[in-house]
C-alpha cells in the first residue's frame, strides 16, 4: 500500500492526518514521487554522523509530507522532531522553512 492510499483511507475514516505518524512499514516500502525541499544545518562538516537540524518536504501523489528536526533544539540533539501531512504544498514548504529559522 502506498502512503497516499493509506492517507486517503484515514481521511475517509474521518481521521485528522495533519500530525499523524504513518506506519513505519509503509514509509519504508514507499518512495516519494518527488522531494521538493531539503535543507540540513551541519556546521560540523560532512563527516559528522550526529543529529543535525533538517527539514524536508516530500510529495506522495497529492499529499505533502513535511518533517524534520527543529533548529531551536540545537545541533546533535535527538529532540525536536516534527512532521506535517497536508495537501497544501505552500503550507508544507512554509512549515519546513520556519523550523529552520
Amino acid at each position: 500500500m502506498r502512503l497516499s492510499e493509506w492517507l486517503n483511507q484515514q481521511v475517509a475514516d474521518q481521521v485528522d492526518v495533519s500530525h499523524i505518524d504513518p506506519p513505519s512499514d509503509i514509509l519504508f516500502d514507499d518512495q516519494p514521487d518527488e522531494t521538493i525541499f531539503f535543507e540540513e544545518i551541519n556546521p560540523c562538516g560532512i563527516l559528522c554522523r550526529e543529529n543535525h537540524p533538517f527539514a524536508t518536504v516530500e510529495r506522495y501523489d497529492r499529499w505533502y509530507f513535511s518533517r524534520g528536526q527543529d533548529k531551536k533544539v540545537g545541533i546533535h540533539s535527538s529532540e525536536g522532531n516534527w512532521s506535517l501531512i497536508t495537501r497544501d504544498k505552500e503550507l508544507a514548504l512554509r512549515t519546513a522553512r520556519a523550523h529552520l529559522e
